[in-house]
């Protein structure tokens, strides 16, 4: 039945609901005819420019699982490892823009990057396409037991007191681990040490031994330690509280513009189809708002984040023009 049939003649329609039909038509328009309106139409390949594991191959196999359940065709993970996740994502950027190969993009590799090395086999804006943001996840601020401090302002004050005696650990230089404890430091004026690790782990071995006095690190593993009693967690980094830890207060509460909040996309090579980037936007939608995907990133510390291409695409430069004073004042370039 028509919506003319239902509801009589178009005059006979709200003039808000004419105006919202007129707006919407273009886009449904797009969506549903043109080359790749019909994707996926064979088995896709996701690369993961990270080694099997972590949670960035965990969600992102939540997300290729929730896919496969929708469209019926095979998305398979492919982890791509080497040089910080540069190869896999340089795989993206070279593969034929025909929708069969998407992969993982980011703030390590799309925001980062481009001021911390002095040289990419790919350009992070031109040799891509934006389909849509996955997830988000804050990193959390957690220090050793022994510390004598319950709080943000109680940290901030004994490491001021002290200049240069307290350090930090990371999962090396440039990492959201890093570049966070940068910020706290700029934000509130403090002198501390940067201690980098060879990943996150060895960071928390040494934070529990108490060879360096706090950390931030990423959600996931953080909100373990500090639930075993292990770590005290004092704070989290993005801008507002997270629901995944929603006692905890956000640092901006304490210091205004705290913001560092790792993020992920989904990529394709550049000259993707307008229709089928349309219907890999649409899909991943459905995918991200599903009850059942929403709550196995929660279980992993994520929120599933949705994004229209445009959206995604001005959010990277975003996060690249916010990050990179940060980057160059932390000293952190690799040649």
């Amino acid at each position: 039945m028509t919506e003319t049939a239902r509801t009589g003649t178009p005059g006979c329609l709200p003039r808000r609901a004419l105006i919202a039909a007129a707006l919407a038509t273009p886009a449904l328009a797009r969506a549903q005819s043109g080359p790749g309106a019909d994707w996926p139409k064979e088995t896709i390949r996701y690369i993961n420019p990270y080694p099997p594991g972590g949670s960035t191959d965990i969600l992102s196999r939540i997300w290729c699982q929730k896919m496969t359940e929708i469209t019926g065709q095979q998305f398979v993970v492919e982890n791509r490892g080497g040089a910080g996740g540069d190869v896999g994502v340089d795989a993206v950027a070279k593969s034929r823009p025909d929708g069969t190969t998407l992969g993982l993009g980011g703030i390590a590799s799309h925001a980062i990057s481009p001021t911390l090395k002095a040289s990419l086999p790919f350009d992070p804006a031109k040799d891509f396409t934006f389909v849509s943001g996955l997830w988000q996840l804050p990193n959390l601020l957690i220090v050793n037991n022994d510390l004598p401090v319950r709080s943000v302002p109680e940290l901030i004050a004994l490491l001021k007191a002290s200049p240069g005696k307290y350090s930090y650990g990371s999962a090396g230089p440039g990492t959201t681990l890093h570049l966070s404890g940068a910020m706290l430091g700029q934000l509130a004026g403090l002198d501390i040490q940067h201690v980098p690790y060879r990943g996150a782990a060895p960071a928390m071995i040494d934070l529990i031994a108490g060879r360096v006095q706090f950390m931030l690190d990423n959600i996931p593993g953080a909100i373990a330690q500090a639930r075993e009693g292990k770590v005290r967690a004092l704070a989290v980094t993005s801008a507002k509280r997270s629901p995944v830890a929603p006692d905890l207060p956000s640092l901006s509460e304490f210091l205004p513009g705290f913001d560092i909040v790792s993020w992920t996309c989904l990529i394709g090579p550049a000259g993707l189809p307008p229709a089928m980037v349309a219907r890999m936007n649409a899909l991943t939608k459905r995918a991200l708002e599903s009850e059942d995907l929403k709550r196995a990133y929660f279980e992993q510390g994520a929120q599933a984040w949705w994004t229209t291409p445009e959206d995604i695409a001005s959010h990277r430069l975003q996060q690249y023009e916010k990050l990179r004073p940060l980057i160059l004042a932390s000293g952190a370039q690799q040649g």
